[in-house]
């Protein structure tokens, strides 16, 4: 079954889709939609830096995204600048420093476009392991410490009085982000992973009605908008990786129309059923 790569390329996005849903979630919550930006456009550094040292390419995505949160953390305390100005001076730093080591780097032939839109197409068996294994890992870290993430994002405060420690998980938040780009990377690419984590639980927040069941649905809409995404890409011939985020993008549309109603519908009928 694997052997076409289309089938291929389904498994992986749907794989990958089951992470981003819930990660996405905290994103949303605690309003990190440029943190997450920020990450990803420093992946290209991490992508450099990879070829550069002859390192695995997802290791280094995954130690320059963690350095980069650690960066930010470090200069928060300091209270040098907003968080808004350190995020846009991390992001495009990052961005325009990969940018030019790969134009020094003439030694190495690099796929620029491939890593910034991605291409899901060419996903291998052995890209497809790393995605479950990875994604399993992140998923078990993110079960295990739902408790104390959701208690922090509602308030830092309470999380406290209840010896939560929400620094600490704020830092895993940030290291299980770093984890997911790494491995989204090849996928939707670097330009367009930010969208696949935020989108679908912006969907799903206008349906659910608890955390964890926008959680579920925001891994479900994830899902669809890779199935929906790469059949549209087949039948029109556009790039896979924004078709995915175009169709998650419709999907978000669909809901601001009916999101609400239904939203509505459900909570009468649970209202009633007690």
């Amino acid at each position: 079954m694997l052997d076409d790569f289309f089938v291929r390329a389904l498994v992986a996005g749907v794989g990958l889709a089951l992470v981003t849903g819930p990660l996405g979630c905290f994103i949303v919550w605690r309003r990190m939609a440029y943190f997450g930006d920020t990450m990803a456009h420093s992946a290209l550094l991490g992508v450099a830096l990879a070829f550069l040292f002859d390192i695995n390419l997802i290791l280094g995505v995954f130690l320059v995204a963690a350095l980069v949160s650690v960066a930010l953390l470090l200069l928060q305390r300091r209270g040098v600048l907003s968080t808004d100005a350190l995020l846009g001076i991390l992001s495009h730093s990052t961005l325009a420093l990969g940018l030019v080591m790969v134009a020094f780097m003439t030694w190495v032939r690099i796929d620029l476009m491939g890593f910034l839109f991605g291409d899901i197409l060419a996903v291998s068996r052995p890209d497809i392991l790393v995605i479950y294994a990875g994604g399993t890992l992140i998923l078990g870290l993110l079960i295990w410490m739902w408790r104390p993430l959701l208690a922090a994002t509602v308030s830092t405060e309470l999380a406290e009085a209840e010896g939560m420690r929400p620094e600490v998980s704020r830092v895993v938040l940030m290291l299980l982000m770093a984890c997911v780009i790494a491995i989204a990377m090849k996928i939707v690419g670097i330009l367009l992973i930010t969208a696949l984590l935020i989108i679908p639980a912006a969907t799903a927040r206008r349906f659910a009605g608890t955390p964890e069941q926008m959680a579920v649905m925001a891994s479900f809409l994830g899902a669809a908008a890779v199935v929906g995404g790469l059949f549209g890409s087949l039948r029109f011939d556009t790039p896979s990786g924004p078709s995915i985020v175009v169709a998650a993008l419709a999907f978000f549309l669909l809901s601001l129309l009916y999101g609400g109603r239904l939203k509505a519908r459900l909570t009468a009928s649970n209202g009633s059923s007690t």
